[in-house]
C-alpha cells in the first residue's frame, strides 16, 4: 500500500548548533555552485546542438481554425512544443502532462515577452482536447494533430502494429512503447525567412527539468517522497481539480477517479 504523507518518516536528521550548521551548508555551497557550472556547461551544450530544417508543412486543428506550424509561433521566433499524451477516446488523464503544464499559468505571460511561443499538441480531437481544457481551466495554447503525422514524425505517437510488436523508437532508442501515446517536449526555431528548425526534444525523465515543483521539494526534508508503487510522480500527482477525491494512477501515468467502472481501475 502507498505510504501517506502522513506515514512518511524523515530520516533521523543529525542536529547541532547554528555554528555547525553554518560550517555543514558552506561546504555544501561550494559543491552546489560546481553543480551549477556544470548544468551552465550542459545547457550551452543544448543550445548548440545541430538543427534538422523541417520540410513537410504540418497542419493542426485549433480550437476556432486550422493552424500550421508556423503559425504556432505566432511572431516570434522559438516554440516550444509540449507533446501532452492524449489519444483519441481516451478518457483517463496523464498526470505528468497534467502536472507540467500546471506550471504554465504563472509563467506564460513571460515566456511570451521573451520571444518563446508555447503550444500543446495531442493527437486526440480538438472537440476532445475542448472538453479536457474547460474541465481544467487551461488558457495556453492547445492544437490536435489527429488529422496530422506531426506526433508520428516527432516519436511521441505510434501505430497499433508498433504496441502490439513491442517495439518502436522513443526517447531515441527502440523500446517497447506500451501505448499508442506518450509524451515529451520539443523546440523550433523559425528564421527570418521563415524557415523552420527542430533544436531539441526530450522525453522521460529528461524533461523533469521542466518540473518546477521538483525544485521545490528536492530541499524539502522528505524530497521528492515518491514511495508508492510507481516511484515516480504517479504516485502523488494528480490532476489538480482530483486531490483529495481518492482514484488511483496507472503505471502508464493515467488517473482514474473513483467512480471509473474499468477494469483497471477496478482490480487495482
Amino acid at each position: 500500500m502507498q505510504a501517506t504523507l502522513q506515514e512518511t518518516q524523515v530520516a533521523s536528521p543529525r542536529v547541532v548548533s547554528r555554528a555547525e550548521w553554518l560550517v555543514a551548508r558552506k561546504q555544501l555551497v561550494a559543491k552546489e555552485r560546481e553543480f551549477m557550472r556544470q548544468q551552465d556547461a550542459l545547457d550551452a551544450e543544448r543550445r548548440a546542438l545541430p538543427w534538422v530544417k523541417v520540410e513537410k508543412e504540418y497542419v493542426f486543428d485549433g480550437p476556432a481554425e486550422k493552424l500550421t506550424l508556423a503559425q504556432l509561433f505566432n511572431g516570434r521566433s522559438q516554440l516550444f512544443i509540449k507533446h501532452f499524451m492524449m489519444g483519441p477516446g481516451q478518457k483517463q488523464q496523464c498526470v505528468g502532462c497534467a502536472l507540467e503544464v500546471d506550471h504554465l499559468a504563472g509563467i506564460l505571460v513571460h515566456l511570451e515577452n521573451h520571444d518563446v511561443s508555447y503550444a500543446a499538441v495531442a493527437r486526440a480531437p480538438i472537440d476532445e482536447i475542448a472538453v479536457v481544457r474547460k474541465r481544467m481551466d487551461w488558457h495556453f495554447p492547445w492544437v490536435s494533430s489527429f488529422h496530422s503525422d506531426f506526433n508520428y514524425d516527432f516519436n511521441v505517437s505510434f501505430k497499433p502494429e508498433e504496441v502490439a510488436a513491442g517495439t518502436a523508437f522513443y526517447n531515441f532508442k527502440q523500446r517497447n512503447p506500451g501505448l499508442e501515446d506518450l509524451s515529451g517536449d520539443s523546440v523550433f526555431y523559425k528564421d527570418d525567412s521563415g524557415q523552420i528548425f527542430h533544436t531539441y526534444s526530450v522525453f522521460g525523465r529528461g524533461a523533469e527539468m521542466f518540473l518546477g515543483i521538483y525544485s521545490f521539494l528536492d530541499v524539502m526534508p522528505k524530497g521528492r517522497n515518491e514511495n508508492g508503487p510507481h516511484h515516480s510522480l504517479a504516485d502523488w500527482a494528480r490532476p489538480h481539480n482530483m486531490y483529495g477525491q481518492g482514484g488511483m494512477v496507472e503505471p502508464t501515468g493515467r488517473y482514474h477517479a473513483p467512480s471509473c467502472a474499468c477494469a483497471a481501475h477496478k482490480y487495482a
